[in-house]
């Protein structure tokens, strides 16, 4: 027995990296088994395994970057590949970005809440990370939570993390750091 979980690409909207931007880099099952995450470079998809025909989710995690996927195949960040994981509950799904961000899905609510892994966002032992927001370049004066597009940095990334299976306990590696986080 075999199935196939196909989102086809849309002839409307193909373009020279569609096939580059839309490469698995990471899949996993639900504990209950029940679904299927697949994250690729613009979205994590959630799927049901009894229903191949369309996923039941797609999360947008880089969305705000299509404008920028000629500079971003030109210095090769567009052939990065980020794992995503669920939550012990799997209640919520998270996958992370550039800049040191990560997301955090909700999985029923699909709220995408953006937050920070760095030094400068920890602000003590029982520091409350504070949600991040990517907005346009053109943004008027950014602020500490607030970051255009062009601050982003893109060699400072998480690509790999993981959910403690019992405990709202966050583990992310980014560069030569590994941050806890409880949820």
């Amino acid at each position: 027995h075999a199935k196939m979980f196909e989102m086809p690409v849309d002839e409307a909207n193909k373009s020279f990296f569609s096939e580059i931007i839309s490469s698995v880099s990471d899949v996993k099952f639900s504990h209950d088994g029940r679904y299927i995450m697949a994250r690729d470079y613009l979205t994590v998809k959630l799927w049901d395994t009894r229903n191949e025909r369309r996923p039941v989710h797609v999360y947008n995690v880089h969305d705000y970057l299509k404008p920028k996927l000629c500079d971003l195949y030109e210095n090769d960040s567009i052939f990065d590949k980020f794992e995503a994981c669920w939550s012990g509950d799997d209640s919520h799904i998270m996958t992370g970005s550039y800049n040191n961000h990560f997301h955090v899905f909700g999985r029923e609510s699909q709220e995408d809440v953006i937050l920070q892994a760095s030094r400068d966002a920890i602000e003590g032992p029982h520091h409350i990370l504070n949600p991040v927001q990517v907005v346009a370049s053109d943004h008027p004066a950014p602020e500490r939570y607030v970051i255009p597009i062009d601050r982003l940095n893109f060699n400072l990334k998480i690509m790999h993390m993981d959910w403690h299976p019992n405990m709202g306990i966050m583990a992310l590696a980014a560069v030569n750091n590994l941050y806890l986080f409880r949820k």
